[in-house]
């Protein structure tokens, strides 16, 4: 095998593409900021228990393992930011005031999320601490929302769901609560017939509206479907006008659909959750929701609601970047040429000197003006 071959789903990331990376990044997190949100840096491997607490068996599956060489311990690298941001809120900065965090940085996975996935996305996001009310999720929302439109996304599809009806449904019946793991792949999957086939035993109402909801799937009358054949639980009803105000604050910015069926993240979102979703992926590029009690593996519990992103899979969307106008110049170390480049650099041009004997050759820049000397002054000319 060459040795210059990388393992299946793992890329190297060439100029052009680089650039559309690097570029989005820097608008959101501007973004983020302009929202007062606090940039975190956390590190890209930490021990297994502090990194998986409260993440749920999907993290743990996608988590690559190594043993420490200096403590002995168990190692992971992490496939999610999330819970590390959580961990840095409830025992790092340890407010009691509301908190704004966001960060970017790669995580690892040992299987792609998709086909042609890589297993190195580029995650960014943000999330909000301390703050229980709705409107720290119309918040996120908004900023996730305001990421896409960033990166010239118009055409948007929100997909709005709710851990809360499921979970107001099995503590309703001791029965249905022993299947819950069997019951979220079910309803994940829309396996009507398994789920037909799990449910025979339980409650007539609890039966009824664990098969409704693959069916409630659609625009925001689903929301009015959902109301007539789900029970009137005070959970329910919280979780349905809770999907309600954020179809609402969402209408004009994106398509809203609904999906109470739709259960990623299940394991440790405890809320509201959306997806988003542009023409072009049949995948979610976005994801958020609500996870107040991740906080509590940590020994401090706190209301929390964010988003994330992969900026690779986005910025694969969009159109080769137009190459970047700059300036050719000679290689020399005459004073007043480095004077002049160094000027012309200070007002933002790229100039590139040609190194002696060599043609330049870059993807990225397109040398529309060249740097001579004339008459002992060093000005410019155009090129073509």
């Amino acid at each position: 095998m060459p040795n210059w071959l990388l393992p299946e789903n793992i890329a190297d990331v060439l100029p052009s593409e680089a650039r559309k990376i690097e570029e989005l990044r820097r608008l959101m997190l501007d973004n983020f900021r302009l929202y007062g949100y606090e940039l975190v840096m956390p590190p890209l491997l930490e021990y297994v228990e502090s990194l998986l607490a409260g993440a749920g068996s999907d993290t743990d599956l996608r988590t690559f393992k190594v043993v420490d060489q200096l403590s002995g311990r168990l190692l992971g690298l992490r496939a999610d930011m999330t819970t590390q941001v959580a961990r840095i809120d409830a025992h790092l900065l340890n407010r009691n005031s509301v908190t704004r965090l966001c960060y970017a940085g790669s995580v690892l996975h040992t299987r792609p999320s998709g086909l042609h996935a890589t297993r190195e996305p580029l995650q960014i996001g943000a999330e909000i601490y301390g703050h229980a009310g709705l409107e720290a999720d119309g918040e996120i929302q908004e900023l996730a929302l305001a990421s896409l439109a960033l990166a010239g996304f118009d055409d948007v599809r929100l997909d709005l769901s709710h851990v809360g009806i499921l979970r107001a449904l099995l503590d309703a019946d001791a029965a249905a609560k022993k299947d819950e793991a069997a019951l979220y792949a079910l309803l994940r999957a829309k396996d009507t017939p398994g789920l037909d086939e799990l449910t025979v035993h339980y409650a007539p109402a609890t039966r009824a509206a664990l098969m409704a909801l693959p069916m409630l799937y659609g625009d925001i009358d689903v929301l009015g479907r959902a109301r007539e054949v789900l029970p009137s639980s005070p959970g329910i009803t919280r979780a349905l006008a809770e999907l309600a105000a954020l179809a609402a604050s969402a209408i004009g910015r994106a398509e809203v659909a609904i999906d109470l069926a739709d259960l990623r993240g299940y394991q440790y979102e405890s809320g509201a959750m959306f997806a988003l979703y542009v023409p072009g992926l049949p995948n979610a590029v976005a994801r958020g929701g609500r996870y107040d009690h991740v906080g509590e593996a940590f020994g401090r519990a706190r209301p929390a609601t964010g988003f994330s992103l992969d900026l690779r899979e986005l910025a694969r969307l969009l159109p080769t970047a137009e190459r970047k106008h700059s300036i050719r110049a000679p290689w020399g170390n005459a004073p007043e040429l480095r004077e002049k480049i160094a000027a012309l650099r200070q007002a933002g041009e790229v100039v590139i000197q040609s190194m002696p004997g060599h043609d330049n050759e870059q993807d990225e820049f397109e040398c529309d003006r060249v740097l001579v000397l004339d008459n002992s002054n060093w000005i410019l000319k155009n090129l073509g």
